[in-house]
């Protein structure tokens, strides 16, 4: 069984209802974490989960609301043995060393060690047996990163996209995925006097359009603006003029179990 936890789900200024996204996997206890703002250990106990039972982390960006509780979460490991692999961009991988680096916090006498692996768009890598993962690229930052995890006898596909514009190669590669977790940061409202948004970022409106056509079996919007003053419903409502499959709007220490669409159409 695989459960997906929200850490948080809004955009880079936190609110009291939404903190920064992250995400983390919990695939048999064994936890993958994506993406690292602060009290990343307090808030996967918040969900019942135990953060000494991660193996990976997946940073992918340096923008501060996604790593900058790195050193922190790393420090309290560290009556922890063991060795957990950090996957991100080359930039990112080299970011996060030298911020870790900071604080003395991969000296050898430390137990909890982390192990950089720098990887690229269209790279493979595994995370144990039948866990499969692929690097793709976004548009944010040049060096982004998004994340298909893959697993199972019938292989249930996972993809986030952390921070993005609409990437047309992305919801290509996503054509009739289980689920993505896509930028969705505000309603398309927003996008009409900001041309930045629609360089780094998603409308709500945009992406029921994409997901729709791409066949996205389970969408979960998120990194919401909520300092914008939007809300859930405007947000679903939105999607909803484009997109007919399973919608999600998450909020923070929510989590969901993982079902591919293959073994929910048996359920069924």
């Amino acid at each position: 069984m695989i459960e997906l936890g929200f850490l948080g789900t809004g955009g880079a200024v936190a609110t009291p209802e939404r903190d920064n996204t992250a995400l983390v996997l919990n695939r048999n206890g064994n936890l993958v974490l994506i993406d690292c703002p602060g009290s990343a250990a307090a808030k996967i106990r918040g969900l019942g989960w135990d953060p000494h039972k991660v193996t990976a982390l997946f940073i992918t960006h340096i923008h501060p609301d996604h790593v900058y509780g790195l050193p922190a979460f790393v420090h309290g490991m560290l009556d922890t043995d063991g060795e957990v692999s950090l996957y991100g961009s080359e930039e990112t991988v080299d970011f996060c060393c030298d911020l870790l680096d900071l604080f003395h916090l991969r000296k050898p006498k430390n137990g909890y060690r982390i192990i950089p692996i720098a990887v690229k768009p269209g790279d493979e890598f595994s995370l144990g047996e039948d866990f499969a993962c692929t690097a793709l690229a976004v548009r944010h930052k040049p060096s982004s990163l998004g994340i298909q995890f893959e697993w199972g006898e019938n292989p249930l596909r996972f993809i986030y996209s952390g921070d993005t514009a609409i990437h047309a190669p992305l919801f290509e590669f996503a054509r009739g995925v289980d689920y993505l977790v896509h930028d969705c940061s505000v309603p398309s409202r927003f996008f009409r006097d900001d041309s930045t948004l629609s360089r780094m970022h998603t409308s709500a409106r945009e992406l029921g359009e994409q997901a729709q056509a791409a066949d996205i079996n389970c969408l979960i919007p998120c990194h919401f603006f909520g300092h914008r003053a939007v809300s859930a419903a405007e947000i679903e409502m939105e999607i909803r003029k484009s997109f007919e499959g399973k919608l999600v709007i998450p909020h923070d220490l929510q989590s969901i179990r993982l079902v591919s669409r293959i073994c929910a159409s048996g359920e069924g």
